[in-house]
């Protein structure tokens, strides 16, 4: 489908954003606002966040992908993933606003730019958010990446030769070995190293609850070289918190093989966009 490419400025809280419109000439009623990760702007690593817009573009999906503010060519001061709910908000409006027929929303989000998807709808329950699709979510603790790290690195390594080798001839340095030591004892008891007093509802819980409480379609892409898809699969399946979001009844779980964090290589970018497209015209042909 023909599609055109248009620059959107928009206000949020006295500063602009600036964002591309990828606008279809019969735009479907869906739209997809895509939400970076990350300290990086609206057109991603490997110009991935380009490609797939341009791809759901091509298919009738109008697709709007922004600068936080203080990110890219947006103004303003900097904000992190836990304080961009009004930048999203003012991106669903802005989209709403130059295509009229798009009635409701999905977001599509990377590493943290995932996070802040699920707290937008943590804090705002905004109805026009109809799906949710997820790639690499962000949980970092001290404690979920030290047992990531446990179980996905050091249990490697300790069955590796060379690992042995090393440590025979004192190649291994006594900090690693502390490290190792500390991964453990932090990985077994959830105790930080730190005297930091946690925070009382943690961003993590944060997005659990709104994962839990979501009525919409949620589209989870995970990595199978990535770390941080890894840790979110450990803290997802052992907090308290999230014991029943990979139970919700409206998810669809993917695993992407042989692919990094940003989906670095071809293949993987591709079979994401394709991913992606085919949930989008499955959602529309049930609606």
């Amino acid at each position: 489908m023909i599609y055109t490419e248009e620059t959107a400025l928009f206000a949020c809280e006295g500063d602009t954003l600036l964002g591309i419109l990828a606008k279809p000439e019969r735009p479907a009623p869906t739209g997809v606002v895509v939400i970076v990760g990350g300290p990086q702007y609206r057109v991603g690593s490997h110009r991935q966040f380009v490609l797939l817009s341009r791809a759901l573009a091509g298919a009738g999906y109008p697709v709007l992908r922004f600068d936080y503010r203080g990110m890219g060519d947006s103004t303003g001061a900097q904000h992190d993933f836990e304080a961009v709910s009004t930048d999203i908000a003012t991106a669903i409006d802005a989209l709403q606003q130059r295509v009229p027929a798009v009635r409701q929303v999905a977001l599509w989000g990377l590493c943290d730019g995932a996070s802040a998807a699920l707290l937008y709808c943590d804090e705002t329950h905004d109805p026009r958010v109809s799906s949710l699709c997820l790639l690499n979510p962000w949980v970092r603790s001290e404690a979920s990446l030290a047992r990531t790290q446990v179980k996905h690195y050091y249990r490697q390594r300790l069955i590796q030769k060379e690992f042995w080798t090393k440590l025979l001839h004192g190649k291994v340095a006594l900090t690693a070995l502390a490290g190792l030591a500390r991964n453990i004892r932090v990985a077994i008891t959830g105790t930080p190293s730190s005297d930091a007093i946690p925070s009382e509802q943690p961003y993590q819980h944060r997005m659990a609850a709104a994962w839990n409480a979501f009525n919409g379609n949620i589209f989870l892409l995970l990595s199978a070289d990535d770390y941080t898809a890894k840790e979110f699969m450990e803290y997802a399946s052992n907090e308290a918190a999230w014991r029943n979001a990979l139970m919700h009844p409206r998810l669809l779980r993917h695993e992407l093989k042989a692919a990094d964090h940003t989906l670095s290589s071809e293949v993987a970018r591709a079979k994401a966009e394709e991913l992606t497209l085919n949930w989008l015209c499955d959602l529309r042909q049930r609606a």
